[in-house]
């Protein structure tokens, strides 16, 4: 079975080896080869083809945040006193290196921002000094994440 959108065309063996990849990037492209039942230079030329059509978007190490002392995650909730402080907002939030990701919203926030602290005290401080100070923001609600009972890519 072959799934296609307008940018790539996947087939059963793409599938297996992008699944492969998504459980363990480390994964030896001979080992995957092996798996799939094609060459090693079929692999690649299959890769290089989804790399090409953005499917893929690179691989990277997981670092454990906790390891190094973060242990506080948050959502903030971003309130703008207008739609035209979004550019300015988004460009200090950026030089905030503990905020993770940031989305403009539809609903009551102009933009979420996921965040990760050390601690309690390390959130009160970015948020009171750093994301409140900002112009434009009017306000914040923030909402501290006690687990993360979910983490998962898109099935493929």
């Amino acid at each position: 079975m072959k799934t296609t959108n307008n940018n790539v065309t996947i087939d059963g063996i793409d599938k297996k080896i992008l699944r492969a990849l998504m459980q363990d990037a480390r994964t030896p492209v001979l080992e995957i080869a092996r798996q799939v039942g094609i060459s090693g230079a079929a692999i690649h030329q299959r890769l290089r083809k989804l790399e090409k059509s953005k499917l893929i978007a690179g691989s990277k190490f997981v670092i454990n945040p906790k390891v190094l002392g973060y242990t506080t995650m948050a959502f903030v909730g971003i309130y703008l006193d207008k739609a035209m402080s979004n550019p300015e907002a988004v460009k200090h939030l950026k030089k905030i290196p503990e905020v993770l990701e940031c989305h403009y919203t539809t609903g009551n926030w102009s933009i979420l921002i996921k965040i990760l602290c050390k601690d309690n005290e390390h959130l009160m401080h970015l948020l009171n000094n750093d994301i409140q100070s900002i112009a434009g923001v009017s306000r914040t609600e923030t909402f501290i994440s006690l687990d993360q009972q979910i983490e998962r890519q898109i099935k493929i």
